[in-house]
């Protein structure tokens, strides 16, 4: 088959590889010379973000709040009838499962015990502290965050499914860049997409992997070991890859609703023998502590402070959703056609914003009622391994023995389909953009870069690099940010089109666009043709 009629893009598929292994190598074999190129690095730009990420995030949340409550939230991300490919239920569990399902499982406790234990805004292990770590919780999982995956998903999902061009970032550009969205800009954007989405899930991977092996020698009472870690990554990789082989509507999407409902089923264990009032009562109030303080945490910049707080917090985290944009926005778009742009932003900013809060309720409330009114001991093991505290927390709950070995089975259960659904996401990801945007690439592509990224993963966790390229992810949502800018102004041009008709009070629809018009047929109108 020739280059130009291969489903694949061989000269990104190839500068991708090339990539990948060169840094993947630079990860296993020299480790240490490049954490501290990394760390050099990021003490340079290190103030530049403190101030630059705030702003950005900030923007970002107004300008998707005004898309989905503005002139354009009628605006279909797909025809003018079309219907939404997946029902209510199994779209917002995917959202939340590729989202932050494995991010929450691992920081829902840790972090607010550590905002607990200190923060710039209140003495350290107070009453007052409890309420505020769980409100910094809430910001550093909330609203603003999904502003962020809303961007560019939305940008992504509107010139994929409503102009029907290929579903990749270089296409999204086009209103801005024009016809080098096509060229080596656009390939360029694209390759970074490939790259931050591979060691993105990569270092999630080698991370969680941690956490699910103090799972599992705690249910079977052995020691933790990096042989147990190597045992995890392989089944979890054997299961993602199955998933994503079996395609979006039937593996993806089952696996998904699986997390959903392990996801409410354990939250009701800690509902039902948890401290429920106080949990509840933490809610309500942090909650609130949330919305009125919102406006000022979302443009705090400590600039009158010399801790290192909001480096290690919220430029983290804004950095490591920045990062992670690429692919879960990616994601997102593919699950949302036939979704308006109003029924969009409330699905993706406000329903798994809501869901967060609840659990970070229930599992943090649980560990800080316990540090307040118990025996305490949390933070202690927190500091010590980040890893234990949810089991740490189920065993402080005072629950008989097999209710609390079940608990943490079932956790762990949770924390690998998790990873699961992260790792298949992220494969359908990357193939969908080597495959010029295709929505439905070769089976064969996809199970070889599903086994890839298993592979890349247990190389790094032995040579000991996945937490250096946790930075490098972190450091590349820099560059990455002004490609979401550009992202945000050229689905604002695009928009411009859909604008209503002064004479007729409809909107215009488009049926031949310059900016981005693709010499190909989009992939689902050659399957129905």
């Amino acid at each position: 088959m020739s280059e130009k009629n291969s489903p694949i893009n061989l000269p990104l598929t190839s500068i991708a590889t090339v990539t990948i292994l060169f840094i993947a190598v630079a990860g296993a074999f020299y480790a240490e010379a490049l954490n501290q190129a990394v760390q050099v690095a990021r003490a340079a730009v290190g103030q530049f973000l403190e101030w630059y990420y705030v702003a950005l995030v900030a923007f970002l949340l107004f300008f998707v709040t005004w898309l989905g409550m503005g002139r354009y939230s009628t605006v279909r991300l797909g025809q003018d009838n079309e219907k939404p490919e997946f029902h209510v239920f199994s779209w917002l569990a995917m959202l939340f499962a590729a989202g932050t399902g494995v991010g929450l499982i691992f920081w829902s406790i840790a972090e607010p015990i550590m905002h607990f234990s200190g923060n710039p805004f209140t003495s350290s292990t107070s009453a007052a502290a409890a309420s505020v770590a769980m409100r910094l919780t809430f910001f550093h999982w909330g609203l603003n965050g999904w502003a962020i995956f809303s961007t560019v998903a939305l940008a992504l999902a509107y010139f994929a499914f409503r102009r029907q061009q290929p579903l990749t970032l270089s296409t999204a550009l086009s209103p801005i860049i024009g016809r080098h969205s096509k060229g080596l800009p656009g390939q360029a954007v694209d390759l970074f997409a490939v790259l931050a989405t591979v060691f993105g899930v990569a270092t999630t991977l080698g991370l969680g992997a941690g956490q699910m092996s103090t799972g599992v020698a705690n249910i079977v009472d052995v020691e933790p070991s990096t042989r147990q870690q190597m045992w995890i990554i392989g089944a979890v990789t054997l299961a993602a890859t199955l998933s994503v082989a079996t395609g979006v509507r039937r593996g993806v999407r089952l696996l998904s609703e699986l997390n959903m409902w392990l996801t409410l089923t354990i939250m009701a264990f800690f509902l039902l023998f948890g401290p429920t009032n106080y949990q509840m009562a933490l809610l309500v109030q942090s909650a609130g502590g949330y919305l009125q303080h919102l406006v000022e945490m979302t443009f705090w910049t400590a600039s009158n402070q010399t801790s290192d707080w909001q480096s290690e917090w919220t430029v983290f985290f804004w950095g490591w959703w920045l990062a992670w944009s690429p692919f879960v926005g990616m994601f997102i778009a593919r699950i949302s056609r036939g979704r308006t742009i109003g029924e969009f932003v409330f699905g993706v900013m406000l329903v798994p914003t809501l869901i967060s809060f609840l659990w970070i309720a229930l599992f943090g409330g649980t560990a800080l009622h316990v540090e307040l009114f118990g025996n305490g001991g949390i933070s202690e093991v927190v500091q010590r391994d980040v890893t234990q505290a949810l089991f740490a927390t189920i065993e402080a709950m005072g629950v008989p023995h097999l209710l609390a070995l079940t608990a943490g089975s079932l956790a762990t259960l949770l924390i690998a389909t998790y990873f699961i659904t992260s790792a298949d996401s992220g494969t359908l990801v990357i193939t969908t953009l080597l495959c010029n945007g295709r929505t439905n690439p070769p089976r064969w592509l996809r199970v070889l870069w599903g086994l890839g990224l298993g592979g890349l993963t247990a190389v790094l966790l032995i040579a000991g690099g996945v937490k250096t390229l946790q930075s490098v992810v972190i450091m590349a949502a820099l560059p990455f940010s002004l490609v979401i800018l550009l992202l945000a102004c050229g689905l604002v041009r695009a928009l411009q089109d859909e604008a209503p008709s002064p004479r007729r009070g409809h909107r215009r629809r488009i049926s031949h666009d310059p900016l981005t018009e693709s010499s190909e047929p989009p992939e689902e109108k050659r399957h129905q043709s």
